[in-house]
């Protein structure tokens, strides 16, 4: 299990590190990619996600998100006994992947000391309109809609054959999950910036907090629950969709 949760750890780490990456180098001064726009940061976050699966896979399954592992122990497909360690080690790796876009962009986010929201922007999601009901109820709807895809992934429905054997369209890992990211950052993402992964908002948040990042805001505390609980919720009722219909 050690094995298991350090593979969590360091893909997460990876996960967080490139994405909260292409926000860092889209949006602080003087980067080469800054101004390139959303689609640029959705494909980020896609890319970022199939490369920490790459790493975790085949160890962890590559959860590296506490509403995954929620979601997979709430449908009987991962043990209980399992969720606690898995989510320590998320929560660490996506501390460590935003200390690291720090150390990275640290020239960077010197030179943009005098737009606090934007630095926060590379950490952790805050809302376009602050409406934290809605705000709520976004994060449920896309997290759900993650994990009810990642469990219907694994379905014999998407099957396929090659030569004699079979093998689900879940079984190719990255890719179809990758697709999955892009499409609802580039869909569902404008109202909050779809965190949909506690280990990406909270840690990073936390980050932001204690680093010594010049001109920076407060960390957004009013709003980080919104980032925690939706996608929790979101897991849940994607677990219990998952479990009626199939």
């Amino acid at each position: 299990m050690m094995t298991q949760y350090l593979f969590e750890l360091i893909g997460t780490l990876v996960l967080v590190l490139l994405g909260d990456g292409v926000c860092a180098a889209t949006s602080l001064d003087k980067s080469k990619a800054q101004g390139a726009g959303w689609v640029v940061i959705a494909l980020g976050w896609g890319f970022a996600v199939m490369v920490g699966v790459l790493i975790a896979g085949p160890v962890s399954g590559a959860h590296l998100n506490p509403a995954v592992s929620l979601g997979l122990a709430a449908a009987g497909l991962f043990p209980w006994a399992s969720v606690p360690g898995y989510v320590a080690a998320q929560m660490v790796g996506g501390f460590l992947g935003a200390c690291l876009v720090y150390v990275f962009y640290k020239d960077h986010y010197r030179a943009t000391s005098d737009r606090p929201d934007t630095i926060l922007g590379t950490f952790c999601t805050m809302p376009a309109i602050w409406n934290p009901g809605r705000n709520f109820l976004c994060e449920v709807i896309a997290t759900c809609l993650l994990v009810f895809l990642i469990l219907a992934l694994g379905t014999s429905g998407n099957a396929f054959q090659i030569g004699p054997a079979a093998a689900s369209t879940g079984a190719l890992g990255a890719f179809p999950v990758t697709c999955v990211i892009m499409s609802l950052g580039m869909s569902l993402g404008g109202t909050t910036g779809y965190a949909l992964n506690p280990a990406r908002d909270l840690s990073p948040r936390l980050a932001h907090a204690v680093l010594p990042i010049a001109g920076k805001r407060d960390s957004g505390w009013a709003y980080s629950w919104v980032p925690v609980c939706g996608p929790l919720v979101g897991a849940a009722l994607a677990s219990a969709l998952y479990l009626l219909i199939f």
